[in-house]
């Protein structure tokens, strides 16, 4: 998962983005208005957490402007205002939640995790697909009750397409919203993770639609996608 993190105090940036990362997010940083309109105007992201007193341009016109352009990208409100009138004004605008400072960091990931499952269109911290169970608190997979050891790449990869299920994500999608922007990888990167989790939780969780992308199907995995290569008769 891909999450924009806008805020203009280093010391609170930096720990979040640690708090992320650790968690298994692709963490990018704007610390200032201008800046964040842009990334958020032009990049895709999983979910956006955005400071209200910013410099350049204040957060709750941010966000306004992404709304106003079309984004429809999860926001979670982070300010010291302490205002309710301040609270409604920034959820009219188009803020998906709020949490005042001072915050814990575990409230701020259970939130990030609620919204990023309301916008996928789930209402459980667990999700299920087959005999697949993933854990999004404890970013634990298991299948048929036992968990699979999983590296981080791997369960960002099938954590993102279970978000997604039922819908066909490409190798691009994927690539953007797993992967961090530093990170080397080849052409085929994506196949190859793709088989390793195939191998670790079974063929036919992820379907390929070959010229589109990858699906894990809503219902049976048998009846969605196709082969990976025909069979000879």
């Amino acid at each position: 998962m891909r999450i924009l993190v806008v805020e203009d105090d280093d010391t609170i940036a930096r720990r979040i983005e640690r708090a992320l990362a650790a968690s298994g997010y692709i963490v990018e940083r704007a610390s200032d208005g201008e800046e964040a309109w842009f990334k958020g105007d032009t990049e895709d992201y999983d979910a956006i957490i955005l400071d209200l007193g910013l410099p350049r341009m204040d957060g709750l016109q941010v966000l306004k402007r992404w709304r106003e352009g079309g984004c429809h990208c999860p926001v979670l409100i982070l300010t010291a205002r302490g205002s309710w009138k301040e609270r409604v004004e920034g959820m009219d605008a188009g803020a998906d939640d709020y949490l005042p400072k001072p915050f814990q960091i575990e409230e701020l990931k259970a939130r990030l995790r609620a919204l990023l499952r309301r916008s996928a269109g789930h209402s459980q911290p667990v999700l299920e697909v087959g005999p697949v169970t993933v854990d999004t608190r404890q970013m634990l997979v298991s299948v048929d009750g036992i968990a699979v050891d999983l590296s981080p790449l791997e369960y960002r990869l099938i954590s993102y397409l279970v978000h997604n299920k039922g819908r066909v994500v490409s190798q691009h999608e994927l690539t953007e919203h797993i992967y961090a922007q530093d990170f080397e990888r080849d052409s085929n990167a994506i196949e190859v993770l793709v088989a390793r989790v195939r191998k670790k939780l079974g063929a036919d969780v992820i379907k390929t639609r070959r010229g589109f992308g990858y699906i894990v199907p809503e219902d049976r995995p048998d009846d969605a996608g196709e082969p990976e290569r025909a069979k000879d008769h």
